[in-house]
């Protein structure tokens, strides 16, 4: 048996959109639970859409995800090069066994003659014009320095027929398909070519792809067919819809791996989430690392239905990574998002990622979460009064002297103490306790809701700051 060869052919116009990265991680989950090769081969032949440095951004984007390929331009292997620029003469060279072949033929018409070939929609179909030429024309041409492309001599009856091995049996009629240029008329080769010729040339047996290429594959059959090569085994991708109506393109705009990495996402989050849009693992179990992907990636759980792109649910899954780091972990990964907020370097920083850390999602979250530490000022005293707390202003006026003497006489300033005196004080005066430490959190914070309770935001603040705002409390419901 053949050993399984996948790979991820992107072309480098911009950043590595998330339909990209998925069709990307299929090829990678596919291969390696065959035990097989993942290779990358970056498309660069369409020189106008070139962006500088996505190249790089593909590289980095792919180690980053940690979607890691066997060959590529930059790990090297047996089968390169394996950007497509640099095989410019390996595709003269198939292009002319082609045309003598009888699968494709020189084409010199004009740009002015092929306008005249649009129908009033504009939709183009050339009419098979220059397949007549004899080969001493056709010598004669090249020799006088006429430009030329290469067309593909499509049948102009009959069906292409192939598998696929989600979409199941596909049938194209060749009337529908146009005799499309194989070489452009300065010696690159299209996409529809190269990509041919390089799947057979690298050894690639199984071609995962986006649905959009479903009715395309027979015209690449027939290239395979006219060399007497063995057709690969075709997986199309359901495609990614941003909604009902609209698809996930990267001409909209819409988000990239590194979007989401600088939104604050947790990285095997977004991987793991991509897994997802359009493939069930068997059992309903969605949180899944990579190694655990590889075990439970299976074709048959892959959908023929377009996949909705939920960021909420993306946003799920990260925090329930969250949820599972260390506290080591979670400060080493969250750091940076800690620095942006407004309560960095004013308090100690491991007790500021707690009392984030189970109360977010996506590291940015975090500024949100505990910005409230630096923002106490004048609030309304209607905070105070709470049916549900069982609270008032008048309780307030009442419990926020004591609450302060209680405090002033702790030694041990942390959460736990702080919890155990108050929880006391409230005994003592027979007052519910969640009336007194909603009162205290109002009294310190000045806000309805915060993440952490009264005293783990008295640990963070400190005795001093926490004195200091019951203080300000204290003549605020007096006046």
């Amino acid at each position: 048996m053949k050993k399984v060869r996948t790979r991820f052919a992107p072309s480098p116009t911009g950043y590595l959109h998330i339909g990209g990265l998925r069709t990307a991680l299929y090829g990678f989950l596919y291969s390696k639970m065959n035990g097989g090769d993942f290779i990358l081969r970056i498309e660069d032949t369409d020189t106008a859409r070139y962006v500088d440095g996505s190249v790089q951004i593909i590289y980095d984007t792919m180690r980053d995800s940690k979607i890691m390929y066997d060959e590529g331009p930059d790990v090297g292997g047996d089968f390169g090069p394996y950007v497509q620029s640099e095989r410019k003469n390996i595709y003269t060279e198939y292009a002319k066994k082609l045309v003598e072949l009888g699968g494709a033929y020189y084409c010199f018409c004009s740009p002015e003659r092929i306008e005249t070939l649009k129908d009033d929609a504009g939709n183009m179909r050339y009419d098979k014009h220059c397949l007549s030429l004899s080969k001493e024309e056709i010598e004669q041409k090249i020799a006088n320095g006429e430009p030329y492309v290469i067309r593909q001599n499509v049948p102009e009856s009959g069906t292409g027929t192939y598998y696929d091995l989600v979409y199941g049996e596909i049938s194209v009629d060749y009337k529908d398909i146009e005799d499309g240029i194989l070489i452009k008329s300065d010696g690159m080769p299209t996409y529809n070519f190269a990509n041919v010729i390089d799947d057979h040339l690298m050894g690639i047996t199984h071609v995962i792809r986006g649905i959009e290429y479903l009715s395309s594959t027979p015209k690449y059959n027939l290239m395979y067919d006219a060399y007497g090569w063995e057709r690969p085994v075709y997986i199309h991708l359901p495609p990614i819809m941003k909604d009902a109506q609209h698809k996930l393109s990267k001409r909209n705009g819409d988000a990239s791996y590194e979007d989401f990495v600088k939104k604050g996402y947790v990285k095997e989050s977004i991987v793991n989430y991509i897994a997802l849009l359009g493939w069930s693992p068997k059992g309903n179990v969605e949180k899944m690392n990579l190694d655990e992907l590889i075990q439970n990636f299976s074709l048959e759980g892959i959908g023929k239905s377009p996949a909705i792109f939920d960021e909420t649910k993306m946003k799920w899954l990260s925090g329930e990574y969250i949820k599972e780091m260390s506290d080591v972990e979670f400060k080493e990964k969250a750091y940076e998002f800690l620095k942006q907020s407004k309560a960095y370097g004013k308090y100690d920083e491991d007790k500021l990622l707690s009392l984030a850390k189970g109360r977010v999602s996506i590291y940015s979250e975090i500024a949100e979460k505990i910005d409230f530490l630096e923002e106490f000022g004048d609030y309304e005293l209607e905070l105070f009064e709470n049916q549900k707390q069982k609270s008032s202003i008048e309780l307030a006026k009442d419990l926020l002297p004591k609450i302060k003497s209680t405090l002033e006489s702790l030694q041990d300033w942390n959460n736990s103490s702080l919890f155990n005196a108050l929880v006391e004080l409230s005994a003592s005066l027979e007052v519910k306790k969640q009336a007194l430490l909603w009162i205290m959190r109002i009294a310190i914070t000045g806000k309805q809701s915060t993440a952490g309770g009264a005293t783990e935001v008295a640990d963070i603040l400190g005795k001093e700051a926490t004195l200091e705002r019951i203080d300000y409390s204290i003549n605020k419901v007096n006046k």
